[in-house]
């Protein structure tokens, strides 16, 4: 079965395909008067690495009616490519019912269920910060934990919901799901699905530049900083791209991507040296916590990211 799909499209189409999902997704939050961001023309001289105040009569990414016009805009873009996506699987499978059609068509989005191993991967690499957490007496159910601001607050204010929820879900399917499976249908190697497809993901992030350049001030130094941050970021989302794109395939399933999206948006980017600056007496404990982590992360990452029958990593 799987073979007979593997070149349904044409590596043309799903390069096509995979930049409709990105432009429908990123596009959807400028289609919106409500979405879009609004800024002063103003130049202002600031201090290098300082942004300026908010004026007035500007619509910042972080307001809340503008977040939820853009949870509102993704949403619906995520269910448009996942339309994309069942009608290009339609037109190559014209003859097969409906319940199998959408079956198929569900089994290569990902949505299906996944052991639990892969789910505690992203965890394990971030046991040195967690560790941190530890000695800070910050982890649920200890001293410096409050419910009301650890978890109602945060994870179910406007922005949490965002972060953590709305974002992390729309994005895998989008840009995992959807453009996994017409690079799968088009007979690309895994390495290739792996390596090049989360470069969509990278690209669909470098729109924050328009923002970044305001923020700060709207100078050549704002610019510079525009730039270099957007390359960074970047980087960073494509190397998680690659990570989430094996664990999809591995996995056969989207939680596994998503939880590890939703994990790395909670605990943030780690940040060792300055831990280790605020409690030095713990350098040797928290560099090994940080180092097991590490190594557990790269021995395990292949045996527990695998689930039998997964759809991805089979079908050679």
């Amino acid at each position: 079965m799987h073979s007979e799909t593997l070149t349904l499209l044409s590596t043309t189409s799903a390069h096509l395909l995979a930049g409709l999902f990105a432009f429908t997704y990123v596009g959807s939050i400028y289609a919106s008067k409500g979405a879009r961001l609004r800024f002063s023309k103003r130049k202002v001289n600031l201090p290098e690495g300082q942004a300026r105040l908010k004026l007035q009569n500007e619509r910042w990414r972080d307001d809340p009616d503008v977040i939820k016009a853009r949870l509102l805009a993704v949403s619906s873009a995520t269910l448009i490519c996942c339309l994309i996506v069942f009608i290009v699987m339609k037109n190559f499978n014209r003859d097969d019912e409906f319940h199998n059609l959408t079956a198929n068509a569900w089994l290569h989005l990902g949505f299906t269920w996944s052991n639990a191993l892969p789910l505690v991967i992203t965890p394990l690499l971030f046991v040195g910060p967690l560790y941190v957490q530890f000695l800070e007496k910050s982890l649920p159910f200890q001293e410096d934990w409050d419910f009301e601001d650890d978890v109602l607050f945060r994870f179910f204010s406007i922005v949490g919901l965002r972060n953590y929820f709305v974002a992390p879900i729309t994005e895998e399917i989008v840009f995992r799901a959807c453009v996994l499976t017409v690079y799968h249908l088009a007979g690309a190697s895994r390495k290739k699905m792996i390596f090049l497809s989360p470069l969509v993901f990278g690209a669909a992030h470098v729109h924050h530049a328009f923002e970044t350049y305001h923020r700060y001030g709207r100078t050549a130094t704002a610019a510079k900083r525009a730039i270099i941050s957007t390359i960074i970021q970047f980087a960073y989302t494509s190397v998680f791209g690659f990570y989430c794109c094996y664990l999809f395939l591995r996995s056969g399933s989207l939680l596994p991507p998503i939880t590890a999206h939703m994990f790395c948006n909670i605990m943030g980017i780690p940040r060792p040296s300055y831990e280790i600056s605020l409690m030095p007496h713990r350098k040797l404990s928290i560099s090994t916590a940080y180092l097991l982590g590490i190594i557990g992360f790269a021995f395990m990452l292949k045996p527990w990211s695998y689930t039998d029958g997964s759809l991805y990593w089979q079908r050679n």
